[in-house]
């Protein structure tokens, strides 16, 4: 195999003489206990060198204190000598280093999110103590972010052109389904042959070994980690590759690993059905408009025009029969066409915030309001219709605005590092991984049908999330990880794995983290009836949990069940829009920055 086309951060640092990577001379063996005979993946990970990083500062980029290097890796652990992928790894280092316990490694999920990032972040989430007494490291999976990045096109037009047609939250007609397919098609065949060699070496496993060598490289014996959301899959395959090594695993936001990895038995249903995100989200939209017709109308604006159910539906329905053109009242343009399935994509965005429930009142209520014929102006009615449009026009351009930071933050990172290129490869990093992990239906032509019954289970959500691997059909993503993980998920580590999962969570369903801890027989689930993706940061409860386990590898008593501190509907509304609500949005919150399972995703603000 060849090395990578494409080397970012490894290249241009090199060139700068500001950091490098060296084979250390000492062996493998000598910085890690000894692989027990019989233990195959460690034995093939201690075959690869302890590299010696030459940490730099790169703070210009990421922010005061973090250090930043490369790390050349094995393509492929079969080859330890041959090629190698550039990893980059960043470290933000304990502020009480005489009483260090060790590295803590993050991912904050996607597939495809950047370790790089949050843990550039983690002052601003982690525990006090957690910050005291553990570096904290950020690795950027191979293929992804300032990692060699996997490229299935020469450039961002060919990009663009390959992906036209799969530009929509989710096709609805035969025409946009058709398109859709048509782009699945073109983007599996274009990752399987010029994304290669490496979007055949971008599974779980891979990157599991490569945070194994880290693991070493940092000088820690076993591995403290804490992921979200696909980062529990990546934890629950360290656990299961590596048992030995573990010296806490905290996973939050539980992708279900055999939903994710698949069997003969399930294969012919889609990954991202069997993960069961749909249901996920609809249940969880479906408790949040049965709680406002509850709470009434001075808590749920929704609650005030009728049945919010029954307003839904009917939303729903106009919305497929005519999309609503929203249109700027400053300059007379159209802004936003608002679809049916943009719709839902705006409330699966409320759902991942822990006050979602508000969000989604307040989304709905605008919509409803601007579906009803045009108010005579100067009478109550079109005050409020006028507040509705100028509400969604905010939250379109709170969208817009946040997705041009983000591109401008990296870009502004990018220059930092002394380098700069605009391709945005964040489509074939998340489907890189995805489509090599898992096994999907042969063809992507199947996927209108899959869609349609995982709407029956999960309306409007289970289309959405169907959708997204239409390019894994197997005849559509034909290169191979040999190396991905297909073992069970049944070892039992040397310490206990701690589950966190979240009743509400609109994209890794409760049942995931439930089934995870059912197979792992070391293993301790933390439950959280709390909102939002992943229940970190959203009740002392579950964050001291986390942070206590981490420290101490200490679990919380079996059954324990958090509450999370927002839950729908028990503010008046009086109070959510006086001055109480800006002394609440002032509060600081520890939410970590996870990105969703879902390509494109970005992180949550």
């Amino acid at each position: 195999m060849n090395r990578p086309r494409t080397s970012r951060l490894v290249s241009v640092l090199t060139a700068l003489a500001l950091v490098g990577t060296a084979a250390a001379g000492a062996s493998a063996a000598q910085a890690s206990a000894r692989a027990p005979i019989g233990d195959v993946e460690a034995q093939r990970v201690d075959r690869v060198p302890t590299p010696t990083p030459r940490w730099f500062d790169c703070s210009p980029a990421f922010g005061e204190g973090n250090e930043c290097t490369t790390v050349d890796l094995p393509l492929d652990y079969d080859q330890p000598k041959g090629p190698t992928t550039a990893v980059a790894v960043l470290r933000h280092p304990a502020t009480d280093q005489a009483n260090k316990i060790g590295s803590l490694f993050l991912n904050p999920g996607g597939p495809g999110g950047s370790g790089v990032g949050i843990a550039a972040q983690a002052a601003l989430f982690l525990g006090p103590e957690v910050l005291e007494r553990f570096d904290i490291i950020g690795m950027d999976p191979r293929g992804t972010n300032f990692s060699d990045n996997v490229r299935c096109w020469e450039n961002m037009g060919e990009q663009a052109a390959d992906l036209e047609g799969s530009d929509v939250p989710f096709p609805v007609t035969d025409d946009e389904e058709a398109a859709y397919v048509a782009a699945a098609e073109r983007t599996g065949q274009a990752c399987s042959t010029a994304g290669r060699p490496l979007s055949g070496s971008m599974s779980t496993a891979e990157v599991a070994r490569d945070m194994d060598v880290l693991r070493r490289m940092v000088g820690d014996t076993q591995l403290t980690y804490l992921g979200f959301s696909y980062g529990s899959y990546l934890g629950n395959v360290y656990a299961n590759m590596f048992p030995s090594r573990v010296r806490a695993v905290a996973i939050d936001g539980v992708l279900d690993p055999q939903g994710w990895q698949g069997s003969r038995a399930t294969q012919n249903t889609p990954v991202t059905t069997r993960i069961k995100s749909g249901e996920g989200a609809a249940a969880a939209l479906d408790e949040i408009l049965l709680r406002c017709e509850k709470a009434g109308p001075e808590f749920c604006r929704l609650a005030g025009y009728g049945d919010p159910q029954d307003l839904y539906a009917e939303i729903k329905a106009t919305l497929r029969e005519e999309p609503l053109d929203l249109v700027d009242p400053e300059t007379g343009e159209v802004y936003l066409t608002l679809t049916y399935p943009i719709l839902v994509s705006f409330l699966l965005g409320d759902l991942y915030a822990p006050i979602g429930a508000e969000w989604v009142d307040m989304d709905l209520t605008f919509v409803w309001e601007l579906l009803q014929e045009p108010a005579e102006p100067g009478t109550e009615a079109a005050e409020k219709q006028d507040a509705a449009r100028h509400g969604l026009l905010e939250k379109y351009r709170a969208q817009q605005e946040r997705a041009a930071a983000a591109g401008t933050t990296e870009a502004e990172q990018r220059a930092a590092l002394g380098f700069a290129f605009p391709y945005d490869n964040s489509p074939e990093a998340f489907l890189s991984v995805l489509c090599t992990d898992s096994r999907n239906p042969v063809y992507a032509r199947s996927w209108p049908e899959h869609a349609d019954r995982a709407d029956q289970r999960a309306p409007d959500f289970g289309r959405l999330w169907t959708w997204g691997s239409a390019p894994c059909a197997q005849q559509t993503w034909t290169v191979r990880d040999e190396d991905s993980y297909t073992g069970t998920f049944t070892k039992a580590t040397a310490n206990p794995v701690l589950v966190v999962g979240n009743y509400w969570d609109p994209a890794t369903n409760y049942d995931g983290a439930v089934n995870a801890a059912r197979l792992l027989p070391n293993s301790r689930l933390l439950s959280s009836d709390s909102w939002g993706h992943t229940a970190y940061g959203t009740s002392a409860c579950a964050t001291d949990a986390i942070d206590t386990y981490l420290l101490t590898r200490a679990t919380p008593p079996a059954g324990t069940l958090c509450v999370g501190d927002d839950q729908p509907f028990t503010v008046p509304l009086e109070e959510l829009e006086g001055p109480q609500s800006d002394a609440r949005a002032a509060q600081p919150d520890r939410l970590p920055p996870v990105v969703p399972p879902f390509a494109g995703a970005l992180p949550r603000d």
